[in-house]
């Protein structure tokens, strides 16, 4: 009787615990953005029939319920030191790596050929009618290499690389990961966000000049690289959610001796290519650029009667400072936002004096180039 007496009370305890996080979570309002995860969160699923039938709505909730959880950042503090504690050097996706470094993990059966064959059709498209060059930026597994754990598997950019080169041609790729690799000893990489640092995008904008033979009214100067903020934690600390060390974000100096003007999503305007308030947030990225909008344009005050598109993700927002001093106006699309059609944008402005350049990192072009 004493036994089943205190396994009777054991159950009865842990679901008194259930109870009460379940009324806890029920009390607490739904948020809808997480600014340590920099992401919106799932709101509550509609209960509809189908849904419910084909098990949607059942997946649906699930997710409601992991995001909207009470104490999610704490709990997923607490996951993590337990693994870390099982002595693993991945959690949550992301590898603990030598230097303080964290990596987002990308692993090959989460990129199968059919995706990269869809991705190669739409990209040949674009470089066959409108001569786009192309830019894909490997991400930081497969250019810090020596930092990753011993035998931990990544998807090799490198086969993505051949078939991008082999179907558009040299003409149109620039190859920027030889760049990278040749610099990887140095900080081309944020150690705790998953994006180039502006020494990294600064090697990626050689990697274009070079490509393109295009000179610059400005020298820039890596060494007079100045920092803005030196607390940046980024999107990788917080699927971690543990102390790590803190990054600095830099920028050119040069990239703020011209006036510009900035317009956003075609109302918004600004005359810098930089906002300040995202440094006292959490996504600190954000600074480039005022983070992502669905159209851009910037006047840049040069006047030699050139412009560029750029079909782009977040990797150049930091880069295109830098290519300011090349053309009068930039146009920049981010297809994630941009709900028009593409060619209707682009053929109004198509001429000789127009370059497209088609900018993203590589995960991020398998996972969200498309368009219409």
């Amino acid at each position: 009787m004493d036994e089943k007496q205190d396994a009777g009370l054991t159950v009865a305890f842990l679901c008194t615990i259930l109870l009460l996080l379940l009324l806890a979570d029920l009390w607490q309002p739904d948020r809808k953005f997480s600014e340590n995860e920099n992401r919106l969160l799932a709101s509550r699923p509609t209960l509809e029939k189908s849904a419910l039938l084909s098990g949607k709505f059942m997946e649906d909730y699930e997710t409601y319920l992991t995001d909207q959880f009470i104490g999610r950042d704490n709990w997923i503090e607490l996951k993590t030191r337990s693994e870390i504690l099982l002595q693993k050097r991945e959690v949550g996706g992301v590898y603990l790596c030598d230097d303080d470094y964290l990596i987002e993990q990308h692993l090959p059966e989460d990129f199968p050929q059919e995706l990269v064959d869809r991705r190669l059709e739409l990209l040949s498209r674009l470089v066959e009618g409108y001569g786009a060059r192309v830019m894909l930026v490997p991400t930081a597994d497969n250019v810090l290499t020596d930092k990753l754990p011993d035998f931990a598997p990544y998807y090799d950019q490198d086969l993505l690389f051949a078939q991008v080169r082999e179907r558009v041609g040299e003409e149109a790729y620039i190859d920027v990961a030889s760049k990278l690799r040749e610099h990887a000893g140095e900080e081309i990489y944020y150690r705790t966000d998953h994006h180039w640092t502006s020494l990294g995008a600064y090697y990626g904008y050689l990697a274009w000049k070079e490509h393109t033979g295009m000179l610059s009214p400005v020298s820039y100067d890596p060494g007079k690289l100045c920092a803005v903020t030196d607390d940046f934690l980024g999107t990788l600390y917080s699927k971690i959610n543990l102390p790590s060390r803190e990054d600095e974000i830099r920028i050119f100096p040069e990239t703020l001796q011209r006036p510009v003007r900035v317009t956003y999503d075609y109302n918004v305007r600004k005359t810098s290519l930089y906002e300040e308030s995202y440094l006292e947030g959490k996504n600190q990225y954000g600074y480039f650029l005022d983070d992502n909008h669905g159209f851009i344009e910037i006047e840049t005050g040069y006047e030699n009667g050139r412009e560029l598109f750029v079909l782009k993700d977040s990797y150049a927002n930091c880069l295109v400072p830098l290519l300011t001093a090349h053309y009068e106006r930039i146009y920049m699309v981010d297809l994630r936002y941009y709900n028009g059609r593409l060619s209707q944008l682009l053929d109004p402005y198509m001429g000789e004096s127009t370059d497209v350049l088609v900018l993203y990192d590589c995960i991020h072009f398998l996972e969200d180039f498309k368009y219409y």
